[in-house]
């Protein structure tokens, strides 16, 4: 099994630029807790740190952890059990960004927290604030069988060059980084300030050349942009020195007097994507005289190899990517879990197959459960961008052990590109930005597909954030809900945004196309009828875009769900003006945003 973290220094240990960090946080912590120290000036190098103050106020923190493309050790997954015991709920939350999270954590543990976090490797340092966040990448990268490279290494190597650099710090704001190693795209390039798929090319002597096709200047929040092509094909050697040069050409013409026009898709809005393009390749011309050049395939990359998984040629491939339709065709519980969560195709011989973590969230023991079987069977963990677990290197015979242990600890659904996977942001649970309880509605979402028996389907994926900022990645999803204030009688109530059809892969994606507007609690229904009728209508193998498409679109749809847009009076039913989770009457509470979108 191939080592993917990088601790620099034995078990235990904690590395010198790491340990600076800790004791820089604690003398800047003293001096604010006496009132030495401006407030803005330590919420700035508070989120810098990875460290959120959360909607609660006072010292509630949420502590981000970053999990550079999802890959995790034992003894991280243990610690993060520790951690979550000792100083937050017992639980963490895995973020659609390969972040871990946890909540409640009061301000004067957070150095303690950073040092026995930094013991296994792991860092919060840049996890918030605006930086260059956790360097995302495909969940079975190294063991997918359409991948052109493995882009672990890469990933990795992007993260150590960019882990504490000069231009990474400071920047106009936040700066968001995702590798696929095919044009599936499973990890989600096209709405990044940065965006990297794995390509081949033809030469002249008709062998391929494997490198990539480099993206720049998407995003989500409230408004959605697509990311540009920067070239037709990027070598190997020149990736790094592209990525750098992308970085500072933000870094020096990003806008850094309005905060909500400030990442890098307002430049392409201002300065036309031509131009931003022309600015980034001379940027990287003339990088070979900076004293950060990092040019050349790097010594990570070549020590540990990229070379692709490759395709068996005795078993087809598992479908995979955005609309792949899982088909149940067992009715045993192992069977259903084997057709929905297991991987088959690679070259290596070997399977892959996802735990499930409902709304996200993993219990203590839960991730000591993870840390043991990652032991016991000698195999890979990764985090996925669906907030799941995907374990790698299983064989065969390993699989009726994997699932009788995850079925145990309640993670054996299979649940993976399935209706009952929602993903959702924490909402007003913790967020100052959340308009509505997203992790209640995801909950309520998840019961009423159940109740429906329409938790099975695949083909459909649901995502909700609280706030326009699409932390749940609403816009992306093929049914999607955002949060909104509605008001009904004279009263506030929780509302969404519906949208549908939206989607990701093969270097295109698609924003989702707004529905209609509904009461929180009528959402759940409004589901229930988009699949029911999805399911109903599609034709063999159809993905929900095309069928959307093909039955006349958002607006279409739209019109059969009209009569859920209706709020009855706070007499008649005062549950629909009490948000889910919550006793009292609904108010759009909205703090000050620290650091919209993980």
């Amino acid at each position: 099994m191939s080592q993917t973290i990088d601790v620099e220094v034995g078990p235990g240990a904690i590395s010198p630029a790491a340990l600076a960090d800790i004791q820089k946080f604690e003398r800047l912590l003293a001096l604010y807790l006496k009132g030495e120290m401006d407030e803005d000036a330590f919420r700035v190098f508070r989120l810098n740190n990875g460290i959120y103050g959360q909607r609660q106020g006072g010292t509630n923190q949420m502590v981000r952890v970053k999990i550079p493309y999802g890959a995790l050790q034992p003894e991280q997954l243990d610690m993060l059990a520790h951690l979550s015991e000792t100083y937050s709920r017992g639980w963490g939350h895995i973020t659609t960004r390969q972040n871990v999270q946890m909540h409640f954590v009061q301000l004067e543990q957070i150095p303690a927290v950073m040092r026995e976090l930094a013991s296994v490797g792991l860092t919060t340092r840049e996890a918030c604030g605006d930086t260059v966040r956790n360097v995302m990448g495909c969940h079975l990268a190294g063991a997918c069988p359409f991948e052109v490279l493995d882009i672990s290494p890469w990933a990795q190597a992007t993260f150590e060059h960019l882990l504490r650099n000069p231009y990474a710090q400071r920047l106009p704001r936040k700066f968001k980084i995702n590798f696929s190693g095919c044009v599936t795209d499973c990890g989600q390039a096209m709405f990044n300030d940065v965006g990297i798929v794995a390509v081949n090319r033809a030469k002249d002597d008709g062998t391929v050349e494997p490198g990539f096709r480099v993206f720049f200047a998407g995003g989500l929040g409230a408004n959605p942009h697509p990311a540009q092509a920067l070239e037709e094909f990027t070598s190997r050697e020149d990736l790094l020195p592209t990525i750098e040069a992308i970085l500072r050409t933000f870094d020096h013409y990003g806008n850094r007097d309005n905060k909500l026009r400030a990442r890098m898709k307002w430049l392409v809005d201002n300065l036309g994507a031509d131009e931003v393009r022309r600015r980034i390749l001379k940027e990287r011309r003339f990088l070979p005289a900076s004293a950060t050049w990092p040019g050349g395939v790097p010594a990570l990359v070549q020590a540990q190899g990229d070379d692709p998984a490759g395709v068996s040629p005795t078993i087809s491939p598992t479908p995979m990517g955005w609309g792949t339709n899982v088909v149940l065709k067992k009715s045993d519980p192992m069977g259903r879990w084997d057709d929905a969560n297991v991987v088959r195709g690679n070259a290596k011989g070997t399977v892959s197959a996802y735990a499930y973590c409902r709304l996200g969230d993993v219990t203590a023991e839960q991730f000591r459960a993870v840390a043991a079987i990652q032991r016991d069977m000698n195999l890979e963990v990764r985090v996925t961008n669906r907030q799941n677990f995907v374990f790698r290197g299983l064989t065969e015979e390993q699989l009726p052990d994997l699932y009788a242990r995850l079925a145990f600890f309640g993670m054996a659904e299979p649940g993976a590109e399935l209706a009952r996977d929602v993903v959702a942001c924490p909402g007003a649970d913790t967020c100052n930005l959340a308009v509505t309880q997203s992790r209640g509605l995801a909950s309520e979402i998840g019961r009423a597909l159940e109740e429906a028996g329409l938790a099975d389907v695949g083909g459909v994926r649901v995502n909700i954030s609280g706030c326009t900022n699409s932390c749940g990645q609403h816009h992306i999803s093929d049914i999607g809900f955002m949060g909104v204030e509605r008001r009904a009688h004279g009263q506030a109530a929780p509302g969404y945004q519906m949208l549908l059809g939206g989607y990701v892969g093969h270097t295109q994606i698609e924003f989702g196309h707004k529905a209609l507007r509904l009461p929180a609690k009528t959402a759940g229904e409004a589901t229930v009828r988009v699949v029911g009728r999805f399911a109903a209508e599609r034709s063999a193998g159809e993905s929900f875009t095309a069928w959307l498409e093909r039955v006349g679109g958002a607006s279409e749809v739209a019109r059969g769900l009209a009569d859920l847009d209706a709020f009855p009076t706070p007499a008649e039913n005062p549950d629909f003006y009490v948000d889910y989770g919550e006793t009292g009457p609904y108010i759009a509470e909205v703090g000050a945003g620290e650091c919209a979108a993980g």
